[in-house]
């Protein structure tokens, strides 16, 4: 591939290019409604954490699935060619559209803490159990995928799969709010504010009831449809 000006484009930067026209990334997730009971609620979150997202985009993953084209990638490379890649995203893409909806539910974060290798703050949150049975029930559905994929030892995949990026073998229920503070230690807030204590890369907050909406697809109207096979 050559450029306008007639030079040649470097492969990492033409690979880049190609990337960034596939599809985005999918997951199952639930959108986070409101926390607490008025705004302020949630910009006092700044005390302890930078860069605090739009409270509209924020959600808490049930099942990641990651970027469709290197998922398919992953199976074909672990069945040694058997599941054809685009064979792979039809299926999977018709899998993800057939998956039941989660009503929605209330939870309680009492706790902020590091995620992605201290990398990103976020609210712990304690949901009902009905949410970690959906939860279950997705990773079991999963499984069923993956034997249609002629994928052995879907477990050991999972757990290596790059694309489904699973570092815990146990889901934490969590939404992800901004970046830790450089030094390492929010500072305390005003009148009612509970004392904050680091206690292995996690602080006390005051509770926070954070509202959920049903579940959904992030990136859904971006699937192949139902039953195309890109070559």
């Amino acid at each position: 591939m050559a450029s306008t000006t007639g030079k040649r484009i470097p492969t990492a930067a033409r690979d880049k290019e190609v990337r960034m026209l596939r599809l985005p990334r999918i997951t199952v997730e639930v959108p986070v409604l409101g926390v607490g009971t008025r705004p302020a609620d949630y910009e006092q979150l700044a005390a302890y954490a930078d860069g605090l997202r739009r409270p509209q985009g924020l959600h808490m993953t049930l099942l990641h699935i990651g970027i469709l084209e290197d998922f398919a990638a992953d199976i074909a490379e672990w069945t040694k060619g058997a599941t054809d890649p685009a064979a792979a995203v039809a299926r999977t893409a018709d899998w993800l559209r057939g998956l039941p909806v989660l009503e929605g539910f209330s939870g309680t974060a009492e706790r902020l803490i590091l995620l992605g290798g201290g990398r990103v703050s976020g609210l712990e949150v304690d949901v009902p159990q009905a949410v970690r049975d959906f939860q279950v029930s997705l990773v079991q559905a999963l499984h069923e995928l993956l034997d249609d994929l002629l994928v052995d030892n879907p477990d050991d995949f999972i757990l290596s799969s790059r694309a489904l990026g699973y570092r815990y073998p146990r889901w934490r229920p969590h939404v992800a709010v901004g970046k830790p503070k450089p030094q390492g230690h929010p500072r305390e807030d005003g009148p009612g504010e509970r004392r904050s204590r680091e206690r292995s890369g996690s602080w006390e907050i005051r509770p926070l009831t954070v509202e959920f909406g049903p579940s959904q697809i992030r990136n859904l109207q971006l699937l192949p449809g139902p039953g195309d096979s890109r070559p």
